[in-house]
């Protein structure tokens, strides 16, 4: 099993063993394990059956995820996207007064629209030109997103109606477990402790447990129905020309936010190649587009790449496998809700926060004697924080990347792809 493992994911050529494959497998599934009740809980708003959803959002990832391990070979793990459930329950169902159904339909034609970017040179065609600062930012940047989510999540910022966010109550057992479990992380990383975080996420979770700060749920319990969101999807309301902007809103923001995840993930593990490209990129954008479709005859808003990969990355994952093992735990927590659930946000909201340091490093491989370069990766890497949404800083990158290389008399060595994309970006806005 072992040899024929490794000649499949190709172990030995990527410096890994099945093992640390493994370890890095189940480390990514704690770091993203919480969208198995955040995302139920979320479209539950919009109208639909949590319990459906809940199995829904466990089937898609996992489905999702097999398929970037099997057919891509990639330690990218799938799942509902935060930012697009939200956008899909607030803006789409209860804003615009849509039903579930329809926003449904809205997500398969997106995923629709991806998968034909994605068997066409255009998509690749667009990621390949992103110039490599803009790369190198856009991993630093969703290093500093993830480092305000793990923040909020360990208690330790919280919001302010002055000041926006401020320095939350750093004596509460949550947040004083959440810095625990950063500093072993740190601590075991440097003593060169394999499978430093998932040690630390569990030992956390022990310890909260034990304390009496979170509770133990249980072990097993049946899988609910997925008969109620099943095959639901409105595709002939969903192609109403009215509704034509939701379907692109669900196609631009999974198309940039997977184009971040992707470079980002890509970058931790060493695969970007010495040009800035990305191999196999093809099929991990087929992969991840039909996973979108996938999702949503499911009935789930839209599945993609998660950037909480770069966990297991950082653990020693490096091929398909890691998403493999990933892509059985979530077939388990459909049985193991209650054991899954026992894992609180304060023991996994560390592991982000140690990634997110490790991400910023991308920052010192900018060109910092050209103003030009180093100015616009900036921007975009402290706009995805601060607005709290990858796709707008990614936006702001590429815009000002431009403008830079126009204002300062540069403008040959602007790519043809990156003027149409600061374009749109523009005309998205509304200042064009």
């Amino acid at each position: 099993m072992t040899d024929m493992l490794n000649k499949f994911f190709r172990l030995d050529e990527n410096r890994t063993s099945v093992r640390t494959e493994i370890l890095a497998g189940v480390t990514t599934f704690l770091t993203m394990a919480y969208i198995i009740f955040v995302n139920p809980s979320i479209l539950k708003a919009a109208g639909m059956d949590y319990g459906a959803v809940f199995v829904a959002t466990c089937l898609g990832s996992a489905i999702g995820t097999l398929a970037m391990g099997l057919y891509a070979n990639y330690p990218l793990a799938l799942a509902p996207g935060m930012g697009l459930n939200a956008y899909f329950t607030f803006s789409v169902v209860l804003g615009m007064k849509q039903s579930w159904q329809v926003a449904l339909g809205a997500v398969f034609l997106s995923g629709i629209l991806f998968f034909i970017l994605s068997v066409t040179p255009v998509r690749e065609y667009i990621i390949n030109a992103i110039p490599k600062s803009l790369k190198m930012a856009i991993s630093a940047g969703i290093g500093l997103f993830l480092g305000i989510i793990a923040m909020e999540e360990a208690g330790i910022v919280v919001k302010h109606p002055e000041t926006l966010v401020t320095l939350g109550d750093v004596t509460k057992p949550e947040v004083l477990l959440a810095i625990f479990g950063f500093l072993l992380m740190i601590a075991l990383d440097a003593r060169k402790v394999t499978g430093g975080i998932i040690i630390s996420i569990l030992l956390v979770a022990a310890i909260g447990i034990v304390s009496g700060v979170s509770k133990f749920n249980g072990i097993a319990s049946a899988p609910p129905s997925l008969a109620p969101t099943f095959g639901q999807m409105d595709l002939k309301g969903a192609l109403n020309l009215g509704l034509f902007a939701i379907v692109f809103a669900f196609l631009f923001v999974d198309f940039f936010d997977n184009a971040g995840t992707l470079i980002g993930v890509a970058y931790r593990a060493g695969m970007l190649q010495p040009d800035g490209t990305i191999p196999r990129l093809k099929k991990v954008l087929i992969a991840d587009s039909g996973s979108a479709m996938m999702g949503a005859v499911l009935g789930t808003s839209t599945v993609t790449s998660y950037i909480e990969s770069a966990a297991g990355v950082k653990a020693g994952g490096r091929t398909g496998l890691t998403a493999v093992v990933v892509a059985v735990l979530f077939l388990a927590a459909l049985f193991f809700s209650p054991l899954a659930s026992s894992i609180p946000a304060y023991a996994t909201a560390p592991a982000l926060l140690f990634v997110a340091c490790l991400m910023a490093r991308g920052l010192t491989e900018l060109d910092w004697e050209d103003v030009t370069e180093y100015a616009p990766a900036v921007v975009c890497a402290l706009a995805m924080p601060l607005t709290f949404s990858i796709a707008h800083g990614i936006a702001f990158g590429f815009v000002v990347y431009a403008l830079c290389k126009l204002l300062a008399g540069r403008f040959k060595e602007l790519h043809p792809a990156v003027i149409a994309i600061a374009a749109l970006f523009l005309l998205k806005y509304g200042l064009i």
